[in-house]
């Protein structure tokens, strides 16, 4: 029987609601949850680890490197991993954590719930139960596992608030759809090296998200030092204003005195930034930025992130950031 390491971060699969008038919740301990699901102990010899109770909108990359710095630590002694995870930053987790391990060869599976597993309906049990069994599996991938879905991890968004969809992958097919079966498509095939941990992410980023009516020119003011990089969420294929007040061409110039490493992301999440296709996005490759291809916005600010707190050389950086490291990038 596979041994599978259940790693707990916290989130709304890991509460419990009190039976008293307030309603207030508690957190759930890890072993708790074996005891709540039997059935998991058919399916893998578990092991859990209680790595902190936080909402995921309080995770920081300093809780990332715990994570990885954990699976690293229990690599060799577990055949896959599965972590307890909120789902509001849950494709930001994931996606890191794919940067972070170089030729992994064992399952490291994010799942949460969009209900406590204490209450009745909830969608945590079918969840846990679907990311055990798939962490058994020969699956060399980071991803999220949630409504009968598994998702590639730095190709995940959150899609909804209520619905059990929670996930969707806009420009990945799903790596696997479970039904009687389960059946794997899409995923990553193992290497022959040795698994790497690379746990380093920079902050020293700004996102700047267009909308109708910005004056860019206020931003100026925010680069300083401990930018290295700015990724801008702009309109359709990566296109922005470019005239009078609005325009976005001083702050980009700012951006290039300063040497600072500029990226182009869309607003929209199905297709990639083509910076060829107007004159705003030839206007922006002139003055140094780059597309953001199809990635996910978690995924585009967690690559940066990740090559920031690895390279120096402004060079590195945009070479490896323009290739396909972990499958977050359709190459064209």
């Amino acid at each position: 029987m596979k041994r599978i390491l259940l790693l707990q971060t916290g989130g709304t699969i890991a509460m419990q609601i009190r039976r008293n008038e307030d309603g207030a919740m508690d957190n759930l301990p890890s072993d708790s949850l074996k005891k709540h699901i039997p059935e998991l102990s058919e399916i893998a010899q578990i092991q859990c680890l209680d790595l902190f109770f936080k909402d995921s909108s309080d995770l920081s990359p300093s809780d990332w490197v715990v994570l990885a710095r954990a699976i690293e630590s229990n690599y060799q002694q577990f055949d896959g991993f599965v972590v307890l995870h909120g789902t509001d930053t849950m494709a930001y987790t994931a996606s890191a954590l794919s940067f972070c391990f170089k030729h992994l060869a064992k399952p490291v599976i994010f799942t949460g719930s969009q209900v406590p597993l204490s209450v009745i309906r909830s969608d945590a049990g079918r969840n846990l139960i679907n990311a055990v069994q798939m962490a058994t599996l020969p699956f060399c991938e980071v991803a999220i596992c949630f409504n009968d879905k598994i998702l590639r991890g730095n190709r995940s968004t959150k899609m909804s608030i209520g619905d059990f969809t929670a996930f969707t992958s806009p420009n990945h097919p799903p790596l696997a759809e479970i039904g009687i079966d389960i059946h794997v498509k899409h995923a990553l095939r193992p290497g022959g090296s040795a698994m790497e941990c690379y746990p380093v992410f920079s902050e020293e980023l700004m996102v700047l998200r267009l909308f109708p009516g910005i004056k860019p020119s206020r931003y100026i003011s925010l680069l300083n030092d401990n930018t290295r990089a700015v990724i801008i969420s702009g309109y359709g294929s990566g296109n922005f204003p470019v005239s009078g007040e609005h325009s976005l061409l001083p702050f980009l110039e700012a951006c290039l005195e300063r040497n600072i490493f500029m990226v182009m992301a869309s607003q929209a999440v199905f297709d990639a930034v083509d910076l060829e296709k107007y004159s705003s996005g030839r206007m922006a490759r002139e003055r140094g930025v780059i597309s953001a291809g199809d990635m996910t916005m978690e995924a585009a600010i967690t690559k940066m992130m990740f090559l920031l707190g690895r390279y120096s050389s402004p060079y590195q950086i945009r070479d490896a950031y323009m290739r396909s490291l972990r499958g977050e990038l359709t190459i064209r």
